[in-house]
């Protein structure tokens, strides 16, 4: 297959997949070509896009996922469409919520509450709104309460290619819970601070 084509069609693949990317495996097999080819593409059309100004596009690698996504230096222009003047920055509780989903996911809201001591509602309504947590299945047992994960966005906003990149949590048994809980609450919101700086 000419290069250019192999392009055009990896490009409309990562365009119409969206946030959730595809592997390099995975284009192998939709286009029906070798995954060395796959990855050529891929780093040529990276290259294109990082040398072609006119474009706000860029291929961007998420652990073993690929996105097409805008180019971080212009976060700026594209904060001014999406920014909601009423909740620019997440509060405690969401801070709160979405470090301690990020250590102990898949958790669900009884598990999250259990560790807060109050209620947590609305910071997962919140942090799901800004696509930085999402439903990862049901729990076993009676009722098969909703399990919370991080997302994508999650790992693009703090600039992670994975979970193990999260900063380590010192050693501990349960009494130590809400201690860790502000520790998460710390790091993550001197990553915030520094984010909208």
């Amino acid at each position: 297959m000419n290069s250019k084509i192999l392009m055009a069609r990896m490009e409309a693949l990562l365009f119409v997949v969206g946030d959730e990317g595809l592997t390099v495996k995975q284009l192998a097999e939709l286009l029906d070509v070798d995954e060395v080819d796959i990855e050529a593409g891929l780093s040529e059309l990276k290259t294109l896009y990082e040398n072609n100004d006119a474009s706000g596009l860029t291929i961007k690698q998420l652990s073993d996922t690929y996105l097409l996504t805008t180019k971080p230096e212009l976060a700026n222009t594209i904060k001014k469409l999406v920014e909601n003047p009423n909740s620019q920055v997440l509060s405690t509780a969401s801070l709160e919520v979405l470090a301690i989903i990020a250590y102990k996911q898949p958790i669900t809201r009884t598990e999250i509450e259990d560790l807060r001591g109050v209620k947590s509602e609305r910071p997962i309504q919140t942090l799901a709104s800004r696509g930085l947590i999402r439903e990862v299945g049901r729990a076993e047992g009676t009722g098969r309460a909703i399990l919370y994960g991080t997302t994508k966005e999650f790992l693009n906003y703090f600039g992670l290619s994975d979970l193990s990149e999260l900063p380590p949590l010192p050693e501990g048994d349960e009494d130590v819970e809400n201690e860790q809980t502000d520790l998460f609450m710390t790091k993550f919101q001197e990553v915030f601070h520094n984010e909208n700086e």
